[in-house]
């Protein structure tokens, strides 16, 4: 009998999505012949090319019986075949697009790019161009990962439009697949900076909860008992500075679930400032005065999104084997809004 999982992401940019990569696992049946491995994944995984496949497997992405295998591995019956590949491509033409980039680190296998908050990751229904993947296609035209069709050149991880913060992009087909292992595995490092409505009671804490989407709203997620529906999510946090009706925290991921950070501050009654689709963009804490309403209102105009930003990440760099991590400074609506509740703080009685 063979068993096949397929975690591939779903092509929605709306939703924050750590990995974008798919992953398949298949139990070798009894009475199979041997069989080279890169020969038998192409007859059990038709709509995979043998290129992919020998891409994966050069980059240590196939593992049988929880060892990294080569091609030339010979499979035999009750093996257990992993293979983890980066995004397929799609049908559509990716468009490069001049356009100005963030960038904070880059080589000759990756870059490291800082997304300014309102910019989407990469094309998908509804935005089809002015994306981080179209200006990557425009700055990275001479590379052959960077023309074609595939819409997702690069790509292991993402964040959603509104949020701003770090990513890595792979130049190539083997960091590429080196990448997108070590995002399957969770070893990467990612630490976020979130503003939260509310006084946490503890000053660190773990949040657990499977993650997945809404079951009356589909562009939303939910936190489920463990075990009955979506995937299992933990996210790590620590409180940095408690401003009165805020704090601002620090979360660190150990998985990468769909909307993971959001969902889950909501679900223990702390949802992000100005998290619009979860709720936090009323005024959730606080007081009845005018004054009071006036400043929150005000710092929702100065800060048009949910307060959250991917502040550093941390990975095995896909040549060199060694870790390399990187910081970023918060971009200046959300570092705003935070001073603006520092010198709330400093003369609350005024707006009381």
């Amino acid at each position: 009998m063979i068993q096949e999982e397929n975690n591939c992401t779903e092509q929605n940019d709306e939703f924050e999505q750590s990995e974008l990569y798919e992953h398949h696992r298949l139990e070798i049946e009894q009475g199979q012949k041997l069989i080279r491995l890169d020969k038998y994944l192409v007859s059990r995984l038709p709509s995979i090319s043998r290129n992919r496949i020998q891409n994966a497997a050069d980059a240590g992405n196939i593992i049988v019986n929880k060892k990294s295998a080569k091609n030339s591995y010979k499979v035999k019956p009750g093996d257990v075949v992993s293979i983890v590949l980066s995004y397929p491509k799609t049908e559509n033409e990716l468009v490069a697009q001049d356009m100005p980039l963030d960038v904070i680190y880059e080589d000759d296998f990756i870059i490291i790019v800082n997304k300014m908050p309102g910019m989407v990751v990469h094309p998908s229904y509804g935005h089809r161009d002015g994306t981080l993947v179209n200006a990557l296609a425009y700055r990275f035209k001479d590379l052959p990962m960077f023309t074609g069709k595939e819409v997702r050149p690069g790509l292991v991880h993402r964040i959603d439009k509104d949020t701003s913060g770090l990513l890595v992009v792979a130049k190539s087909e083997v960091a590429l697949n080196k990448l997108a292992k070590q995002f399957y595995d969770h070893s990467c490092k990612r630490s976020y900076i979130a503003l939260v409505w509310g006084n946490l009671p503890e000053e660190s804490g773990t949040i657990t909860g499977h993650v997945g989407r809404n079951l009356k709203n589909r562009k939303i997620m939910d936190v489920f008992p463990d075990g009955e529906y979506g995937k299992a999510a933990i996210t790590h946090y620590r409180v940095i500075e408690r401003l009165g009706y805020v704090n601002l925290i620090e979360c660190r991921l150990e998985t990468g679930r769909t909307h993971q950070i959001r969902v889950h501050l909501k679900h223990i009654g702390h949802p992000l400032f100005n998290d619009a689709e979860y709720g936090g963009d009323k005024i959730l804490k606080g007081t009845t005065f005018t004054k009071y309403k006036q400043f929150v209102e005000n710092c929702f105009k100065i800060l048009p999104r949910q307060a959250l930003h991917a502040k550093s990440l941390g990975f095995i760099h896909p040549s060199t084997g060694e870790h390399v991590h990187f910081d970023s400074v918060l971009p200046d609506d959300m570092q705003t809004c935070i001073d603006k509740w520092r010198n709330y703080i400093t003369y609350r009685n005024e707006f009381e």
